[in-house]
């Protein structure tokens, strides 16, 4: 229980603090860029874009170890074990998309209601984030 509660708190610390990285090095790195500042805002939409998929990766990552041990639990239904299907999983978990043609049983479950809740965040995040930038660069030049 106490270990399945660290990992949980060692992958969403991870993911937030990458989240964070990407979006301040966006805000530290693009103005020094000579684009017009439309272009900037778009260099944004895909280094957020890029941060969610690295953070999609992360969880992915744990899947795939944590479906091999049986002491976390399993991961049943269309899934074969795979990297590939566990980074599918993830992407459904963290945009909380869903299908439910893949489904948790045992302690991964918690990590995969966690992943949900990250991704609602760090995509809202994201979103005011380009919101900030547009209010910021739309009008000025």
């Amino acid at each position: 229980m106490w270990l399945a509660a660290l990992v949980n708190t060692i992958i969403v610390a991870l993911s937030v603090l990458i989240h964070y990285e990407f979006l301040y090095r966006a805000t530290t790195l693009l103005p020094k860029v000579n684009i017009k500042h439309r272009f900037r805002i778009v260099a944004v939409v895909f280094i957020a874009l890029i941060a969610h998929v690295v953070e999609i990766w992360l969880f992915a990552i744990a899947y795939f170890y944590m479906s091999k041990d049986e002491a976390w639990g399993s991961i049943q239904g269309n899934f074969d074990g795979s990297l590939m299907d566990s980074v599918y999983f993830s992407f459904t978990n963290f945009s909380t998309l869903g299908f439910g043609d893949i489904e948790p049983f045992g302690a991964i479950r918690f990590l995969v209601g966690m992943e949900a809740l990250v991704g609602f965040v760090l995509i809202t995040w994201s979103a005011s984030f380009l919101y900030f930038e547009m209010q910021r660069y739309w009008d000025s030049k």
